[in-house]
């Protein structure tokens, strides 16, 4: 039994849900204290309970301590077992988070399964939809993954409602990755969307950032789009196409915030980007960590800012697998990260 304590590093949910998609990969039970420690509501919510209940249904596992407010939880999986999985979070938390928590360890099941899962798509601290669409998945299918992913409903927060569907098949082979050098800008490319809005709003953000950056950039295709939804809600996608390499960041609207906040906000972080040697963005090199630890072969990662977020994930995947991962950097500083699995 592995004991893992949940205040470690950024002490936040991705401790967790990392734990749970390790468990799977590997069998090994663990337990896990002082869940989400560091946050101004410690404990399980919604969607931290949901990513507990979708591992328990996928691996068959024995689970204590999976209730609202949880400071603590038991998981002992029986295997990986696919099939077809239905999860509503009943709110607007994180349908991307829930689906990474079981995305891997379904990729190593020995058929296909499909999940359907309903809350937020679109929500603060999480991958939007379209981050996962277009610039994660394309990734880990680079390195062997094989799954698809379609939006059904956006679901905005605070309200939520929205659903995603997603459909894997077996990884047959696990390559590693190297990517240190992202060759020349070749343009930058975006969406700027919403739901049960006027128009105007979608093209405020669009016009903001041909402002900022079109007289510097190679701007192609700032598309407008009307997203289904129950609720209102906008947001803004850009992604910066190099020779070898993306990088890819949003910004969400919100009551009272401008359109042209919702841009600069998407700006300022390409611009940052830009302004380092980082190949990949920052959110990208951590949600690529637990793929590559099983990799066969090693992975170098250059990448525009190291976060705690990256290095807590580091600890955890080190504690279930035999890798080592090296962090050459200073937190909030760029750096390279290298993924070393000792194939056993």
């Amino acid at each position: 039994m592995i004991t893992i304590d949940g205040s470690y590093g950024e002490g936040g949910g991705q401790i967790l849900r990392s734990s749970l998609s390790l468990s799977l990969v590997t069998g090994k039970q663990f337990v896990i204290n002082n869940i989400r420690a560091q946050r101004s509501k410690p404990g399980l919510r919604l969607q931290h309970l949901k990513s507990v209940e979708a591992a328990k249904v996928v691996g068959d596992a024995d689970v204590d301590g999976d209730s609202l407010g949880s400071k603590s939880v038991m998981f002992k999986p029986k295997g990986i077992f696919p099939g077809r999985f239905k999860f509503d979070i009943n709110s607007a938390g994180s349908t991307s988070l829930v689906l990474q928590t079981v995305v891997v360890p379904l990729s190593l099941g020995k058929s296909a399964s499909s999940i359907t899962i309903t809350g937020g798509t679109h929500v603060p601290w999480s991958p939007s939809y379209e981050y996962l669409k277009l610039h994660w998945l394309p990734t880990l299918q680079q390195i062997g993954f094989q799954f698809q992913i379609e939006l059904e409903q956006a679901g905005f927060y605070p309200k939520g409602g929205g659903s995603i569907q997603a459909r894997i098949n077996p990884a047959s082979y696990i390559r590693p990755l190297n990517l240190v050098d992202r060759g020349s800008l070749l343009q930058i490319r975006g969406i700027s969307a919403i739901a049960n809005l006027d128009r105007s709003i979608a093209e405020r953000q669009r016009n903001q950032v041909l402002r900022r950056l079109g007289d510097r950039y190679s701007l192609n295709d700032i598309r407008i789009k009307h997203l289904p939804a129950r609720f209102k809600g906008t947001f803004l996608l850009l992604i910066a196409d190099f020779e070898k390499t993306q990088a890819c960041f949003f910004s969400l609207g919100e009551l009272g915030k401008p359109a042209e906040q919702v841009a600069n906000q998407a700006v300022d972080e390409l611009e940052y980007f830009l302004n380092t040697n980082g190949a990949i963005d920052k959110y990208l090199a951590d949600q690529l960590l637990l793929p590559l630890a099983l990799a066969n072969g090693v992975s170098h990662l250059s990448t525009s800012q190291i976060t705690k977020h990256l290095v807590t994930n580091a600890h955890i995947i080190s504690i279930f697998l035999p890798v080592n991962i090296s962090v050459q950097g200073n937190i909030g500083k760029p750096g390279m990260v290298v993924i070393d699995p000792h194939q056993e």
